[in-house]
């Protein structure tokens, strides 16, 4: 008999490491269970993971749960030796062969690294403030965004 709660995490996963994989990301993979040191779920490239949610509990996960999870993306992160972590959750009503859609959700002050912006003295009192606010932005653009930071395959220039 299969465990719902496992098969539910493994469609989420699965359909994350998929979306990467066809969107810059040819290495995304899932990852096996490694106990209490959970190194996320799926590797989306070498110093990049990603921590997947699916089911109802991501569809409504409050503002608190969500804190909660980063928390937890954090320590795997640490685990993993990874610069970023992204915590991935499912959007209600949008399912797997649609996963660019979902949330993905990272701290601000992986945003502000991602983003590589320069750190004047305002800013980084902001950062120190802000260091832990929920980002939420779409898989897809989470992605696209750590493309431009030099993960994952190159994005093609733009020509004017």
């Amino acid at each position: 008999m299969v465990n719902r709660p496992k098969a539910i995490g493994t469609r989420a996963e699965t359909a994350v490491a998929r979306y990467a994989h066809a969107h810059g990301f040819p290495h995304a993979d899932r990852r096996n269970l490694s106990g209490s040191l959970d190194r996320g779920d799926v590797l989306l490239c070498p110093g990049v993971i990603a921590q997947v949610k699916g089911g109802a509990a991501a569809e409504l996960a409050s503002e608190e749960l969500i804190r909660k999870w980063l928390e937890k993306t954090e320590g795997q992160r640490v685990n993993a030796g990874a610069a970023i972590a992204v915590l991935v959750t499912k959007r209600r009503g949008v399912g797997p062969q649609r996963a660019g859609q979902w949330a993905a959700w990272m701290p601000f002050w992986t945003l502000a690294h991602v983003e590589g912006t320069a750190a004047t003295a305002a800013t980084h009192r902001a950062r120190q403030h802000y260091r832990d606010v929920p980002v939420r932005l779409t898989l897809a653009d989470t992605l696209t965004l750590l493309r431009a930071a030099g993960y994952g395959e190159p994005l093609a220039e733009v020509r004017s």
